[in-house]
């Protein structure tokens, strides 16, 4: 009896590349042990990946062979210098980015300046550090490694050259360090950037905080931070933040740190419902001043187009309090009307 074939498009090839997408993370963890100490000493960034590989949404089996071929390259690489943290009774991740020892990782886990830290490397080695500077604007936080040594250690890379769609890998130890298991790889794609922030659909849970997200060169280009609304929409700090803010963190500097304050939102005056339908509109406010209604729904935003309350929100977060900026809406069944907003404070 003949085979029936079905043709690799549409929602069979997507079934594929979800099926093959999972097989990728699930093959490329690297064996339990023996991870630390023969890189010691030097950058463990592989070669960068072929520039289109960044971009390419897999089309075909040969470009998820591609696309695993090189995350298994640099996981291979960069687990080395993935280790796990134990600051204050509480666990966590971290990346080492310096071969005398500095090490990245999230502000709320490194905690207090000046806690004992225990690192412990992927084959369970353990030694001694500290925790230095926070900037709670962020969630940034470094921690020193005080044991004499080498270490191997990661490149720092551009958080401001990501792009929306970009691939990325994020290593970290979920559940804290378990003896005999390797730091767990996610891949997945970037979201959103911002000076703020990168957003990503990699999976993070608890543990996962202050471990590195890489691009497929791999290099560190953010540090986990909190899971947002789902554990596939997660927060990431961008590693220009680290850079622009060393010297204050190496010593030991706590806070919002000048120039990285959290800044205050515009406010609109708004609650959306479904989607970007307005739900309900605060009297006096930005929004009833400038003639918004309710069941009012968004279709641009100071010339963006918006299909999603995500994409709103990322743009009103690049504007200020007192910024105007021009609103077209859909009114009714067919209606359009291009408003001017200009954006408030809150209280």
């Amino acid at each position: 009896m003949p085979r029936c074939r079905t043709p690799l498009n549409g929602p069979a090839l997507r079934r594929l590349v979800g099926v093959a997408l999972l097989a990728l993370v699930l093959s490329i963890l690297p064996a339990a042990g023996g991870a630390e100490g023969k890189a010691g000493g030097k950058p463990v960034t592989p070669p960068p990946a072929n520039p289109t590989l960044h971009m390419k949404v897999p089309e075909n089996v040969a470009d998820l062979q591609n696309l695993e071929k090189q995350v298994k390259t640099v996981v291979e690489k960069v687990t080395p210098a993935t280790v796990g943290l134990q600051v204050g009774g509480s666990s966590g991740s971290g990346v080492i980015i310096s071969e005398d020892g500095y090490v990245l990782t999230a502000g709320h886990v490194s905690g207090k300046v000046g806690q004992e830290v225990t690192i412990i490397f992927p084959d369970g080695k353990k030694v001694k550090g500290k925790s230095l500077g926070n900037n709670k604007a962020i969630d940034s936080g470094l921690v020193k490694i005080t044991d004499e040594g080498k270490y191997p250690y990661c490149e720092m890379g551009k958080s401001s050259s990501l792009k929306k769609g970009q691939w990325v890998i994020s290593i970290g130890h979920p559940g804290g360090f378990k003896q005999g298991r390797t730091p767990p790889v996610r891949v997945g794609r970037v979201q959103e950037v911002s000076d703020m922030l990168v957003r990503t659909d990699c999976t993070l849970v608890g543990g996962d905080s202050g471990g590195p997200l890489f691009d497929l060169d791999g290099k560190v280009i953010g540090i986990h931070s909190r899971i947002g609304g789902t554990i596939s929409t997660n927060i990431h700090v961008p590693v220009d933040t680290f850079r622009d803010t060393w010297d204050r963190l190496a010593a030991g500097e706590v806070g919002g740190i000048r120039g990285f304050t959290v800044p205050e939102p515009p406010y609109l005056g708004v609650t959306f419902g479904d989607k970007t339908q307005i739900d309900k509109i605060d009297s006096d406010s930005p929004a009833a001043k400038a003639g918004f209604k309710e069941k009012d729904v968004v279709l641009k935003f100071d010339g963006a187009k918006v299909e999603s309350l995500d994409e709103l929100k990322s743009l009103l977060g690049k504007k200020k309090p007192g910024d105007e900026v021009s609103v077209e809406v859909r009114r009714g069944e067919k209606e359009t009307l291009t408003l001017k907003i200009v954006l408030g404070k809150k209280g």
